[in-house]
């Protein structure tokens, strides 16, 4: 499998997108096209072929096509088949393999990695876990084109976020499938759970009791497969949220400590001392101090 790798500093360029529908059998016309292309299945099969790969793109799935690199129908399609699509340009981009993809996604989910990726990852076929959500978003693209927006850059900011929810997606099933044995992918199921509620006030037995396990053995059998301590990894997780707000925000340290989910804010900052070995504020003023002599 390979994955489009792109920067999102700034917003993608939208070229164009519609739905297609077809009232008669139909075979899509072979060609090549100077952007990208994003296929999502909704009604029937629709059968397209790369250059090298045979593809059947059904209702939930999502196919990108590469540019200048020649497409087409392999067979007919059944009436009714119909898909949406959208065209975008990249200002650079590479293509990466799953080897690379597995490094990344280890790097992106450490709990307390500082980084905050300015990429997203897209793959050649993938069939995307919320793909309701991604059928929504490209309504809402769709309305944007067509409401004749005074902005023009309206139709990038939204595509982008469609093509962000895309690579949320695509990381998150790509960490879960990577785990081998049926506890290794409980853990990283309870992983990802984790990280989607960090900014909530979540416990040990909050995470026992929504994975129906006693807690003290879900702390002993998350502590032997990752290494940490399960209300270590929590307390990880919320202060690398709160580091992100610190650097990136004026917010009081009280509002910060609420935020992340920890109403007391004094027992906020003992944490954040005993994991960074400073105190937000400190954190907050080398951040500025560094951020400041970097330009």
């Amino acid at each position: 499998m390979l994955y489009l790798k792109t920067g999102i500093e700034r917003p993608l360029e939208f070229i164009s997108s519609g739905q297609f529908i077809s009232n008669v059998p139909w075979t899509h016309s072979r060609r090549s096209i100077d952007d990208f292309e994003i296929i999502i299945g909704v009604n029937k099969c629709l059968h397209i072929s790369t250059e090298d790969t045979d593809y059947e793109v059904r209702p939930g799935n999502v196919l990108l096509l590469l540019p200048k690199r020649v497409h087409g129908g392999n067979k007919v399609c059944e009436k009714e088949v119909s898909f949406f699509w959208f065209h975008f340009a990249p200002a650079s981009y590479e293509l990466i393999d799953d080897a690379a993809m597995e490094q990344e996604v280890a790097e992106i989910k450490k709990p307390d990695s500082e980084r905050r990726i300015s990429n997203i990852y897209i793959p050649l076929f993938f069939t995307p876990q919320g793909i309701e959500k991604i059928n929504i978003m490209f309504q809402q693209l769709q309305h944007v084109v067509n409401s004749n927006y005074y902005t023009l850059q309206s139709a990038n900011y939204v595509m982008t976020s469609l093509l962000i929810e895309l690579s949320e997606q695509t990381i998150t099933d790509y960490f879960l499938t990577q785990q081998k044995s049926e506890g290794e992918r409980h853990i990283a199921e309870i992983i990802e759970w984790i990280r989607i509620h960090a900014m909530s006030d979540i416990s040990v037995s909050d995470i026992a009791e929504k994975f129906n396990y006693n807690r003290d053995y879900l702390s002993r059998v998350f502590k032997r497969r990752t290494g940490i301590n399960l209300q270590e990894y929590i307390h990880l997780m919320k202060i690398s949220k709160a580091k992100d707000m610190l650097s990136r925000s004026r917010k009081s340290i009280k509002e910060i400590s609420k935020i992340v989910g920890i109403d007391d804010e004094k027992y906020f900052m003992r944490l954040f001392k005993k994991y960074e070995n400073i105190t937000p504020t400190e954190y907050r003023t080398a951040f500025y101090r560094t951020h400041l002599n970097n330009h």
